[in-house]
């Protein structure tokens, strides 16, 4: 899941918490990745969109409660800037379950799925006429080679959940790039919560009309549920959220980046899952892309960690 986290006042070097902010954000990535095995596990015995529909609803419901305040102080334009991302946010969901019910491989998926960073400054410059920087035209046709290694896997049959995957990255590159715009002055809990709250409300419907839903619901599934909706969503924001408190937004940033690792290394161990040589080559070019794609951050990084 992404959702949109204030970037904290920006600490120097010399920050008091460099180790403790790094394992906090360890953790945090690797809840998310962990998410992707609660999705797919409760994928087992409820639908999609009903699954999706239902976590996100939880999950909103816990943040409304934390945010209640802010959401109180928000004036009309931050409520219509809010809703607006949401119904993106809820399409961006929608492709990505589909893409995880479609899936054979978590760990693939999640490589596609964070080529949404990637594309945020190619969407920044055809929506918004902004200037990305040269790097971001060199990432791109280093993750188009990537998808394409993985897509072309087994010769020229394209399964249905990688482009499922790559459409919900680029919603989420549209979504990334509206919400530094729209919602520039709403707070990120109150911002999240609505947005959260939004693809319960949006899906549930959907799935009412155009699901099956089961007579009963098994135990280990409502427990994947509630994983999902109360670690997986939840737990994984406020861990997250403290964590980019301790530290810079572009050290996060590089953190950050190591949910697909993660992901890949939990379903091996999880589903039993692995790579072939292809796949490897498909998803090391990806990862490449998102560190060219941040290198002015991995740069600046680098170039602090070296002053040390």
């Amino acid at each position: 899941m992404r959702v949109r986290l204030v970037e904290p006042e920006r600490l120097t070097p010399e920050s008091p918490h460099p180790l403790k902010a790094d394992l906090i954000l360890v953790g945090a990535t690797l809840v998310a990745a962990a998410g992707w095995i609660f999705s797919k596990e409760s994928l087992a015995g409820l639908p999609p969109l009903l699954f999706v529909g239902v976590r996100f609803l939880l999950a909103g419901v816990v943040l409304m409660a934390f945010s209640w305040r802010q959401l109180r102080l928000l004036d009309r334009a931050g409520w219509r800037g809010s809703v607006l991302v949401g119904a993106l946010f809820t399409l961006a969901m929608m492709l990505w379950i589909k893409g995880l019910e479609h899936a054979s491989h978590l760990g693939e998926g999640a490589f596609i799925s964070s080529l949404g960073a990637v594309l945020v400054p190619v969407v920044a410059r055809l929506f918004f006429g902004e200037h990305p920087p040269r790097i971001a035209w060199v990432a791109m046709p280093v993750a188009m080679v990537g998808f394409a290694f993985l897509s072309l896997e087994h010769g020229f049959r394209f399964e249905p959940g990688q482009w499922l995957f790559l459409a919900a990255a680029l919603v989420f590159a549209v979504l990334i790039n509206l919400n530094g715009r729209v919602v520039r002055q709403v707070p990120p809990l109150a911002l999240s919560a609505v947005q959260v709250s939004m693809v319960g409300v949006l899906v549930l419907p959907s799935s009412a009309l155009y699901e099956n839903w089961p007579a009963a619901v098994s135990l280990p599934v409502l427990g994947w549920v509630l994983a999902s909706a109360l670690i997986a969503t939840t737990l994984r924001f406020f861990i997250q959220l403290y964590g980019q408190s301790l530290t810079t937004p572009s050290h996060a940033s590089m953190i950050l980046m190591l949910e697909p690792m993660w992901t890949a290394m939990l379903a091996a161990g999880w589903f039993g899952e692995r790579m072939s040589a292809q796949q490897f080559v498909g998803c090391a070019l990806i990862f490449s892309a998102l560190v060219l794609s941040r290198w002015r951050v991995v740069r600046d990084v680098l170039k602090t960690l070296g002053g040390r």
